[in-house]
């Protein structure tokens, strides 16, 4: 799988931009940074998480063209 559709969960976000899962969590129901829940658990994408931490506030904008 390319590292830009890697998928991860809010455990290894969290730990990949160091921060806590409920901080990770709240960016994410707030819409800070993008994410999706598969069934009651939280997916992101690992390039989102990049973005994020790059200060890339359009990835979704970018991803949808």
């Amino acid at each position: 799988m390319a590292e830009e559709h890697e998928v991860l969960t809010a455990e290894e976000a969290a730990a990949l931009l160091r921060v806590s899962s409920k901080t990770l969590l709240s960016l994410a129901r707030n819409g800070a940074l993008p994410g999706g829940k598969v069934g009651h658990a939280w997916r992101f994408l690992k390039s989102d998480v990049v973005a994020y931490v790059r200060g890339d506030k359009d990835t979704k904008a970018r991803e949808e063209q």
